[in-house]
């Protein structure tokens, strides 16, 4: 059996860096995760460059028997 939970996370590096942010920060709380799937991506933006990369994703683990 799986479960799913969402999370929000961010990188000043890119939208991949974010998702492993999120992906590495779960992984302290939960185990056995199978996937994240990246629901909604924002950038903030400062003096007309991307300073910081946002998503939120869906990431899903096996439950323990």
């Amino acid at each position: 059996m799986l479960k799913v939970i969402e999370v929000l996370a961010e990188s000043d590096k890119s939208f991949e860096d974010a998702a492993q942010v999120a992906v590495s920060k779960a992984a302290e709380s939960v185990h056995n995760i199978k996937s994240i799937y990246i629901k909604e991506m924002e950038a903030t933006v400062d003096n007309d460059r991307v300073v910081k990369y946002r998503i939120n994703g869906k990431i899903s683990f096996v439950l323990d028997d």
